[in-house]
């Protein structure tokens, strides 16, 4: 028994001294010591590097584990997210409304008709809208010629 652990031992030191040489190989190659050059006259660039990517690594570790910053932040989302939301809903269902009546009206709507409804204040609304989107996309694609 004691002759095969003395023959294991034998046999993880020599790959122990295979392995060494085999590093000593390497570094006595020219391309290796070239890098190797480089790379120690870069260290003070990758201690600074190191220095900056810990500090914040830091900081994120200490944001994500931030529960009121957390909630906080949610928070602020959610009082600008909710009036959007409402807003969405309204003109949504207003749409659909709208949607349903137009199906359900079989109204022709003539010339004298077309000329009432470009008096409505939202039609107005939507048309000054319509106009200043062009005017903006106009000017933007002659500034990119």
């Amino acid at each position: 028994m004691s002759e095969i652990t003395a023959q294991k031992e034998l046999d993880v030191t020599a790959a122990a001294a295979a392995s060494k040489q085999d590093v000593l190989d390497q570094l006595l190659k020219p391309e290796v010591q070239e890098s190797l050059t480089a790379l120690v006259e870069q260290l003070p660039k990758l201690t600074e590097m190191m220095t900056l990517l810990t500090k914040t690594y830091d900081f994120a570790t200490k944001v994500a584990n931030d529960r009121v910053l957390i909630q906080d932040t949610v928070g602020g989302i959610m009082e600008v997210v909710k009036p959007m939301e409402e807003k969405v809903k309204h003109l949504a269902s207003a749409a659909i409304e709208a949607n349903d009546r137009a199906e359900q009206s079989d109204q022709t709507i003539g010339l004298f008709g077309m000329l009432k409804l470009l008096k409505d204040p939202e039609l107005q609304k939507m048309l000054r809208f319509s106009q200043a989107f062009l005017d903006i996309v106009h000017e933007r694609k002659q500034q990119q010629s």
